[in-house]
């Protein structure tokens, strides 16, 4: 991969960003909770753009992969800034958004944000088992009562992590926040095509959850494609591949 590694300050953090150039739309990815811009979907998304001559950004947000900040500090407000601070820096003309689990929640609260300020350049939208509003609909019903306890003493709980040997950690400040980046509670107006691709054997996030996501984006062009045997990840060979072919079939309506 020929990109260089560079950082952007943004509310006194170091945002670290790989930024190919190249040919319009081009693709920002944006990662889930805990998860970075070398991992196996987006490592394959920027060889694509790279074989493809598309330009493509990816960053991690603060407190995850190479970015400083302290994760525990992180709030859907606070990596939504940076990717707004991102997308703005390193980005012209028309892009396609791919949001991976929290990142589709970023991308949606992006495009809001960008409209709002009359920036109309996304021309697409990839969701990858989307997890919008994850705070209120999926946890919130779920925790337990000593969950509870440490939110209200501690200001945070821990949980084991599937992907990782270190506990996912979860905060008071994370929910508060998440109720103000809702987009569950009304119509989206993204302006754009979205494509969303959903594991039936999810674990994290049920396929009833982007099910409802469409019911939000009534008056867009909305594809759901649900993968039967397809996990949280998406990142088999055969999951991957269908991600590039996505990508590529937005990248040709935008073009």
């Amino acid at each position: 991969m020929v990109e260089e590694k560079e950082f952007l300050e943004v509310g006194g953090r170091p945002i670290a960003i790989r930024h190919l150039e190249g040919a319009n739309p081009g693709i920002m990815w944006l990662g889930g909770y805990r998860s970075d811009m070398r991992g196996t979907k987006a490592e394959a998304l920027a060889g694509w753009a790279l074989e493809k001559g598309h330009a493509c950004t990816r960053h991690d947000y603060s407190g995850h992969g190479e970015s400083g900040g302290a994760f525990i500090e992180g709030t859907i407000s606070r990596w939504l800034e940076e990717s707004l601070a991102v997308f703005r820096k390193y980005t012209t003309g028309k892009q396609i958004l791919v949001g991976s689990s929290m990142g589709g929640w970023i991308a949606l609260r992006m495009i809001e944000e960008l409209r709002k300020a009359g920036e109309e350049r996304v021309a697409g939208l990839v969701l990858l088992a989307p997890a919008p509003d994850f705070t209120i609909e999926l946890m919130e019903p779920q925790l337990t009562a000593r969950q509870q306890q440490d939110l209200e003493e501690k200001g945070y709980f821990e949980e084991p992590s599937e992907y990782s040997p270190e506990p996912n950690v979860y905060t008071r400040a994370l929910f508060e926040d998440g109720r103000r980046n809702r987009v569950l509670d009304g119509i989206i107006d993204t302006h754009c095509p979205v494509h969303i691709l959903q594991g039936m054997e999810d674990p994290d996030v049920p396929y009833s959850h982007a099910m409802r996501l469409v019911e939000h984006l009534p008056a867009d062009d909305v594809t759901l494609s649900l993968i039967r045997d397809g996990d949280h990840r998406l990142s088999r060979p055969q999951d991957i591949a269908m991600i590039l072919r996505t990508v590529e079939a937005m990248v040709e309506q935008a073009g």
